[in-house]
């Protein structure tokens, strides 16, 4: 990301929790502008993401559960970066977990801030191309529920432009991929 660094200066940290996959901050700031005030913050390893497709032109996505959203999402298969860990390793992983597919190909699309005004998390965003189903695919993580889906990108378009519920990560990748598709 070729994004020029301002960090501001921190002026005191009140408060700091560690989870499972993320952290949460709450620090007294003096901007880059000279303004103060108090900010939340959700310190994020970052996630990776592909946009699976089918040797058909099919597209590969998952129906997801999500406890905060309550209620499934459609979704491109994801996961967070471990420690240790590139990007691409994740992914790599994480299409087989949670869609019994390997990707014989890679093109890197780009990365963006997922929701920069309260988390610092970067998605890392890959297009895997010429697929294969796996005979014995590796076992879901025991917190998901999920489903795979194919679709062709006419029809997850229109799913985006009608309202079915569909993840904003999903939906910027899916444009980062669109001059890819057929």
């Amino acid at each position: 990301m070729s994004m020029e660094r301002e960090p501001p200066q921190l002026i005191q940290h009140r408060l700091s929790y560690s989870g499972r996959k993320f952290g949460f901050d709450v620090n007294r700031l003096r901007l880059p502008n000279g303004s103060e005030g108090e900010w939340e913050c959700i310190r994020h390893p970052g996630g990776s993401l592909c946009v699976p497709v089918t040797p058909s032109g099919e597209l590969v996505l998952v129906r997801q559960y999500r406890f905060a959203a309550e209620g499934r999402l459609l979704e491109f298969p994801a996961g967070t970066v471990e420690a240790n860990e590139n990007p691409a390793e994740t992914i790599k992983r994480e299409i087989e977990e949670e869609t019994g597919y390997r990707a014989n190909k890679w093109r890197k699309l780009g990365q963006f801030f997922l929701a920069p005004g309260y988390s610092d998390e970067i998605i890392y965003a890959f297009l895997a191309e010429d697929l294969e189903k796996l005979p014995n695919p590796p076992a879901q993580d025991e917190d998901e529920d999920i489903e795979t889906v194919l679709m062709t990108p006419e029809e997850l378009e229109k799913a985006i432009l009608s309202g079915e519920p569909v993840d904003s990560k999903s939906i910027s990748s899916f444009l980062l991929a669109r001059p890819y598709l057929k």
